[in-house]
């Protein structure tokens, strides 16, 4: 198999991989919208008790990711490998700081006993239980999604610094970072649906 017919199927590949993802997401997304519109008060009020704060600046956050991402891509097909290493780098740095300011979030929710099953949250409406649920899981999920992404970007780190991704072989750089974007579109999605209902 040539070196392009491989390039090929590994984009291939990631794009049907990130498909499957969609669905997943596509999914919950979905039964967020069913349940948001049977319960429109209740998703509200619960919202409210939100960090829009944290939200917005989380969203600027993985949006400057993304943008450090393509901007790593672009250095290593140029043959920058010093410009893709800071790059990939600084994608790595805010991807932390946004699953830190995620930590927080969550811990100051549970802090006023608003976790899955804690007797605070069953005390809340049905409404407000389900939108809870919702938040845990989906955001939850997306945050595993965040941690693969920082793994996957660390290992492309030491691969640039060995050597192994350059100029003439990037594809895996930049299938990590089609997988990045994916999940801070996600995110994107997430940020309005939660912390921005009207």
């Amino acid at each position: 198999m040539s070196r392009g017919q491989d390039t090929a199927g590994s984009r291939i590949g990631m794009w049907l991989f990130l498909f499957t993802e969609i669905l997943l997401f596509g999914g919950l997304f979905m039964l967020y919208s069913v349940f948001r519109s049977k319960y429109a008060v209740e998703f509200h009020r619960a919202a409210e008790d939100l960090s829009r704060t944290a939200g917005t600046i989380n969203t600027l956050v993985l949006l400057t990711s993304s943008l450090s991402m393509a901007l790593a891509v672009a250095a290593i097909r140029r043959g920058k490998k010093n410009g893709s290493l800071i790059f990939q780098g600084l994608t790595i740095l805010l991807g932390c700081v946004f699953l830190v300011i995620k930590y927080m979030e969550w811990s100051a929710k549970i802090g006023q006993g608003i976790y899955p099953d804690s007797p605070a949250l069953l005390g809340l409406s049905h409404g407000e239980i389900l939108f809870y649920g919702l938040y845990f899981v989906m955001t939850g999920l997306h945050g595993l999604h965040v941690v693969i992404g920082l793994w996957a970007l660390i290992f492309m780190l030491a691969s640039t610094l060995r050597g192994t991704i350059s100029g003439a072989r990037f594809v895996r750089l930049e299938n990590s970072g089609l997988y990045w974007h994916f999940v801070d579109t996600v995110w994107v999605y997430l940020f309005p649906l939660f912390y921005l209902i009207t």
